[in-house]
């Protein structure tokens, strides 16, 4: 990863100053735009007059539609740029470290035992599974921490989510759950209503603390001596920030499915842009996954129209595009 910045001269914050406002601009736009694409015709016209049935539809699954997706989707960004920073390295995220994948273990293991429980006792349940599996990766990474080749860790992490994968599987094949699981690890946000998102104001808070913390997550990353000698103690900063992470990717996956390379490809395309300093790209991290999920989101919806595809049917191809490129980017600068 590239070198992490200090202080930076008024052109350096104008620039990054600039490049957050034209993204602000540009998520405003798409997102008012995304508010009217659907099979509904609703028009502005249409929220002028009041009319009811429409007014209703755009109340009930419009706008909590788009709150999802920008919640979701900046929150994923965030934490794939957080867990890249703490591991030190580019190809780490929570779909490349199993972590999404023990959520949604959690998730059939909780649909099995706990079927009566509410969804925040599922979601409770799917948090603990992801932070067992983050913290497996973690446990694996100690032992590879000199490995020469940065694919080797997101390879180690691709397979421990392969096993849990797995399992889940075959839980799900036993209970009659295949369909529910399909669901699970493909987001969607077709069935995203009023009182069926709000869950998702929890990644939006997390978020937040991680922008609280970014210096600290900053230093984590430089290595351990770095950190302890400017007064970080590192180990809780990096096994705090892999909860965190861990957290918000087990409440995205509850609320609307796994959101494959979003963590992934977000944060390396803002860090080649800006570096690695998080407090600095935080902000725009954010912006950029929700736009990205946004976009994605409407091309679901409009490729087929009126038929809608899921989100993370799209976001896995452009993602898994994206990741690719990148490989061969990092292989090429090493080679």
């Amino acid at each position: 990863m590239t070198t992490h910045g200090g202080s930076r001269p008024a052109a350096g914050r104008f620039r990054d100053t600039a490049l957050l406002g034209l993204a602000l601009v540009s998520l405003t736009a798409v997102s008012a735009w995304s508010l009217f694409i659907g099979v509904s015709d609703i028009g502005i016209s249409d929220l002028l007059r009041a009319e009811s049935s429409r007014m209703l539809l755009f109340v009930e699954s419009r706008v909590p539609r788009l709150a999802a997706i920008l919640l979701s989707g900046s929150a994923m960004g965030v934490v794939g740029l957080i867990m890249q920073s703490l591991v030190r390295n580019r190809f780490v995220a929570p779909t490349t470290a199993g972590t999404v994948d023990a959520a949604s273990l959690g998730l059939v293991v909780a649909t099995i035992w706990f079927a009566g429980a509410s969804v925040f006792l599922k979601m409770t349940i799917a948090v603990i599974f992801a932070l067992a599996g983050t913290a497996l990766f973690m446990a694996l990474v100690q032992r590879l921490r000199y490995a020469a080749d940065i694919i080797v860790i997101p390879l180690i992490g691709i397979m421990l989510g392969g096993v849990i994968q797995a399992a889940a599987t075959f839980l799900a094949l036993r209970y009659d759950l295949l369909q529910s699981l399909s669901a699970w690890t493909n987001g969607d946000f077709s069935g995203i209503l009023r009182g069926r998102y709000e869950l998702l104001y929890l990644v939006g808070a997390m978020t937040v603390v991680a922008y609280l913390f970014a210096n600290r997550f900053t230093l984590a990353g430089m290595g351990r001596d770095v950190a302890v000698n400017l007064g970080v103690n590192y180990h809780r900063v990096i096994y705090g920030g892999m909860a965190l992470a861990a957290s918000v990717s087990a409440v995205v996956v509850v609320v609307v499915g796994g959101i494959p390379f979003l963590g992934l490809v977000v944060p390396n395309l803002v860090t080649m842009t800006m570096g690695d300093n998080l407090r600095r790209v935080l902000p725009l991290t954010a912006v950029s996954g929700a736009f990205f999920v946004l976009v994605c989101d409407i091309v679901s919806r409009t490729i087929r129209f009126p038929y809608e595809i899921p989100v993370g049917t799209v976001v896995g191809v452009v993602g898994g595009a994206i990741f690719l490129a990148l490989v061969l980017r990092s292989r090429f600068n090493a080679g």
